[in-house]
């Protein structure tokens, strides 16, 4: 059946057919043609795969991060950002990435970061002379630190395949994240002061900086009550995930900037981006279902162990494996194909379930930038209105950037926490 799904799923995707529906097209064409197992099958696994009550808190905590992000707290946020390193060379990429850095403890989600902050950021670099691919490519690498640092939907998703905790993902990302981010902003160095870009003329003041901070605090606040309560054991990562919305009304009811139509907006945004989400969830699992049935996860170990490979090649194939998987594949079923078909081959080498949950988030963030079907560079080519191929262009120090970080975290597991 997988030989014949795959090419049917990769044939459609060619053709521009959305990923969820092309996934269950490809699917459904493996198990008739087959004749093994009745159609009916692909229905009963649709179902199946949205049983699981760990994914309740995916729609909300994408609500909790629309609802403090859409407030004048996200102009806060952003504010302090420009505090921290506007007397640093190229310093609105600079804030560009601190301020991913920031929002990526309230939402959780790469595209919400990219299109959220992007329509903010991008146009006011244009306004102060850089260049659109520059302030494109900066926002589409940065924003997808939004899901290495938690909260994160794709390590929610990635905890309902492997049953690995959440809470144990959310602190194992943390490290690596806040790296990523490092390195984001050594890149944005060396590109301005390779072209000369411009710094700010503001002046550093503490005093405005613990202004900022303390303005911040509430949106700030919300991952150490999300980790705290996690690692503390008291309640599940869906009931904190609650606790997170209330958190978020209580805090914009306090800067009085709420409204029933700005509640409504934010409920319907987080609709939007549920609904595609939990239809990439169910669609995949289908697929998964099969690649399962055919054995492909301990053919790829026997496969891999008659080969003979060190552990430090096989590191490297799953490491290029994703690369490619999410180059072409969105990040939620890339994970719920990848997770059961390396699970077993991370164990073969010893890699504990959590180190490979954070190199596929991080391999997978890479492909949410990387040509041709990269989420967070489109939506910020066009925020732009710059072609794809000049954002590309512009993000190379990025991806040699990201493939260091990339080695670091394979190599080096003392990174990651709990590991």
């Amino acid at each position: 059946m997988t030989l014949l799904a795959l090419p049917v799923f990769l044939l459609l995707l060619a053709l521009a057919l959305p990923i969820g529906y092309a996934l269950m097209a490809a699917s459904s064409a493996g198990i008739l043609v087959s004749g093994q197992y009745p159609l009916s099958i692909v229905a009963q696994r649709l179902f199946d795969a949205t049983q699981s009550s760990l994914l309740l808190a995916i729609p909300f905590f994408i609500l909790a991060g629309e609802l403090l992000i859409s407030g004048v707290l996200g102009q806060r946020i952003i504010h302090f950002a420009s505090l921290l390193v506007g007397r640093v060379r190229g310093a609105l990429g600079q804030v560009s990435v601190v301020t991913s850095m920031l929002f990526a403890g309230v939402s959780g989600s790469a595209v919400a970061d990219a299109s959220a902050l992007g329509s903010v950021l991008i146009p006011w670099q244009k306004r102060e002379g850089y260049p659109a691919p520059f302030a494109s490519a900066v926002n589409a690498a940065s924003s997808v630190i939004g899901v290495i640092i938690p909260p994160s939907i794709p390590l929610i998703i990635y905890s309902s395949v492997s049953q690995v905790s959440v809470g144990a993902l959310f602190l194992a990302g943390l490290i690596p994240g806040l790296i990523f981010g490092i390195a984001s902003l050594a890149a944005v160095y060396l590109i301005a002061r390779r072209n000369d870009f411009p710094r700010t003329e503001q002046s550093f003041s503490l005093a405005a900086v613990v202004r900022g901070f303390l303005s911040s605090l509430p949106a700030l606040f919300m991952p150490v009550i999300i980790l705290g309560a996690l690692i503390g054991g008291v309640a599940t990562p869906t009931e904190i995930s609650v606790v997170a919305v209330f958190y978020a009304l209580i805090v914009r009811l306090c800067y009085r900037d709420l409204s029933w139509r700005g509640v409504l907006g934010s409920i319907l945004s987080a609709g939007r981006a549920t609904g595609a989400v939990m239809l990439l969830i169910m669609a995949s699992s289908v697929l998964g279902w099969i690649m399962t049935v055919d054995q492909l996860p301990s053919r790829l170990v026997d496969t891999i162990n008659a080969m003979g490979l060190p552990d430090v090649l096989i590191i490297v194939f799953m490491n290029l494996l994703m690369l490619v998987v999410g180059a072409v594949i969105d990040m939620t079923p890339a994970i719920l194909l990848l997770a059961p078909i390396l699970m077993p081959l991370a164990q073969a080498i010893d890699m504990s379930l959590i180190q490979l949950g954070i190199l596929m988030v991080l391999n997978l963030s890479i492909g949410l930038f990387t040509p041709p079907v990269g989420t967070t560079l489109f939506i910020s080519s066009s925020i732009a209105g710059v072609r794809i191929e000049e954002t590309a262009r512009a993000l190379v120090p990025f991806y040699i950037f990201a493939i260091i970080v990339l080695l670091m975290v394979s190599y080096v597991p003392a990174l990651i926490v709990g590991a």
